[in-house]
């Protein structure tokens, strides 16, 4: 945890945010994978991180707001689950180290909030993600799962957005130590693949860093082949010579800050000239991206950036033809490059991404329908604190290119016998973390291999 003071500093910054009623705040519970002693790892709530900071179960947190009260109710554990835990902090000492004094068993809070629902008290909550929590509170208030996302409280969205997203500078240290674990593993994955592996062996090799670095992933590994599925959980496959091999992974510390990271590399010591070329537009894309990054400016900018660059690299390749400008506002671009630039990043990979994307990475302004476009998930202007991710990629992907080429979709923007040529060339893309500084943005933690020459340097060493 930080100092205590930190927690109470943003309680109150919150309390007066939201000025008035009460703030309802969900931690959440063990989640059964099977059968209900056999869980998942537990994950708390990031808000109620970011309040509390107290890493257990089966908590709730209520503030009031105009009486400057503030609960954490639970249950205390018993000697039975000292048993199998092993001796465990109090509930009433988890609270004091947050700065709360006031402990209640959980079965009160139904009560209270009966009172305020009776008394018309406004009671603020955030949307809800777990299924426990939302038949909590359609038991207590009477608010059902399929409602929730019409009566959650866009003050306390709102309120909740304006802290979180500027990171305070412990807060970027905890980022630091993140990405630098997640450039590890992403090393350790490029020196340990050999044709003949399955990419199970190679996942198996990254979240081994990541465990043994004392905290675990900070989502689902992407470790593949077959890069043009841009979430591919599968690790089915046997990696061969010739293969590029995509990475995506992440750390999570033990304070639950997040990194994440995207590399690609030759599964043989060295990039064929084909594969050079599409790996060396990938970063000459990321870095148009990074020198698009500025205060005050939108963070779209470096995505249409990206996107610019590589429909003009794809057509010196003869590709794609016409007007660039024209075929990005188009969209054409997605044929190759069907996903967002980046997102923020903090307690959550996606930060904040259970608040809504609309607010969290727009403002409160629509969303782009197009494809490709649509799935950018921040767009608004980057302002000193605010944590991010570049990670634009290239990809040929049959089922899409088959699709529109049958529609007749982008004729005068793609030469499609020329992309058919790529059509099992699979994905590429490289991923890193910045933060906005008064110089601009600053890269999180330590440098990640990303270069031709560096890359193959490391390659070259697997097969000495």
């Amino acid at each position: 945890m930080f100092h205590q003071l930190t927690y109470v500093e943003r309680r109150k910054i919150l309390q007066q945010k939201v000025e008035k009623g009460l703030i309802l705040l969900f931690g959440n519970e063990e989640s059964p994978m099977n059968y209900t002693d056999n869980t998942y790892h537990f994950r708390q709530d990031s808000t109620f991180l970011y309040y509390f900071g107290i890493q257990r179960p089966g908590l709730v947190a209520l503030i009031d707001v105009e009486r400057d009260r503030e609960v954490i109710y639970g249950e205390e554990y018993t000697v039975e689950d000292y048993v199998w835990r092993g001796p465990q902090p109090t509930l009433h000492e988890l609270a004091s180290s947050c700065g709360i004094k006031e402990v209640r068993p959980i079965q009160e809070l139904a009560n209270t909030l009966s009172h305020a629902k009776a008394s018309s008290t406004p009671v603020h909550f955030l949307p809800l993600y777990r299924a426990e929590n939302q038949l909590k509170l359609q038991a207590w208030l009477g608010i059902y799962p399929q409602e929730i996302n019409s009566k959650r409280s866009l003050d306390l969205v709102r309120a909740v957005i304006s802290q979180r997203e500027y990171k305070s500078q412990e807060e970027i240290e905890q980022l630091h130590r993140a990405v630098d674990v997640s450039v590890d593993m992403h090393v350790a994955a490029m020196r340990f693949a050999k044709p003949g592996m399955t990419e199970a062996q190679v996942t198996a090799e990254i979240h081994r860093v990541a465990l043994a670095a004392g905290g675990n992933i900070s989502f689902p590994i992407i470790a593949t082949k077959d890069g043009q599925t841009l979430h591919n959980h599968y690790h089915g496959n046997t990696i061969q010579a010739g293969d590029l091999f995509l990475v995506d992974a992440g750390f999570e510390n033990p304070m639950a800050y997040a990194g994440d990271l995207s590399s690609t590399f030759p599964l043989s010591a060295t990039f064929t000239p084909v594969q050079k070329d599409i790996y060396q537009l990938t970063l000459d894309a990321h870095q148009a991206a990074i020198d698009a990054l500025g205060l005050g400016i939108p963070f779209k900018a470096a995505h249409l950036a990206a996107c610019r660059t590589i429909f003009d690299g794809l057509k010196a390749m003869g590709l794609t033809k016409g007007n660039t400008e024209d075929a990005v506002e188009a969209g054409a671009h997605a044929l190759f490059f069907p996903c967002g630039t980046g997102h923020m990043m903090g307690l959550d990979v996606h930060d904040m991404e259970d608040l809504g994307e609309v607010w969290v990475g727009y403002e409160g302004q629509a969303k782009s329908t197009q494809f490709g476009l649509k799935s950018l998930r921040l767009a608004k202007p980057l302002g000193v604190g605010h944590v991010l991710t570049i990670e634009p990629g290239i990809y040929f992907i049959p089922e899409l290119m088959d699709l529109w080429r049958g529609q007749g979709q982008f004729n005068e923007f793609i030469h499609w016998d020329k992309v058919n040529v790529y059509r099992d060339f699979g994905g590429i893309r490289n991923e890193e973390d910045f933060v906005m500084t008064e110089e601009g943005a600053q890269l999180l933690g330590k440098p990640k291999p990303k270069t031709i020459e560096e890359i193959e340097t490391i390659r070259t060493e697997v097969y000495a």
